[in-house]
């Protein structure tokens, strides 16, 4: 996965731009960034704090690598069930 530019302090503090009033346009020349980008943020992150993109992020993490894990235990379940039918 690509790791974004701007980290979350950063991203936060472009949002807060945008909330005290700047507009998108200005916000996106300023920063280098496509608007898409700016409402994705927006849609995404909505007014959370830095402390809390984080922990999000952390959260997204231990959900993928839980989904590999059961993942490779219906896998190892599957071939158990199989042998077990004699189907090896």
């Amino acid at each position: 996965m690509r790791k974004s530019r701007f980290s979350e302090e950063q991203i936060t503090k472009i949002l807060a731009e945008g909330q005290a009033g700047a507009s998108t346009q200005d916000l996106c020349r300023k920063h280098g960034i496509a608007a898409h980008t700016f409402y994705a943020w927006r849609k995404k992150y909505g007014s959370m704090q830095g402390s809390e993109i984080r922990r999000l992020k952390e959260l997204e993490a231990t959900i993928v690598r839980l989904q590999r894990v059961v993942a490779k235990q219906a896998v190892e379940l599957e071939a158990a069930q199989e042998i077990i039918k004699g189907k090896w």
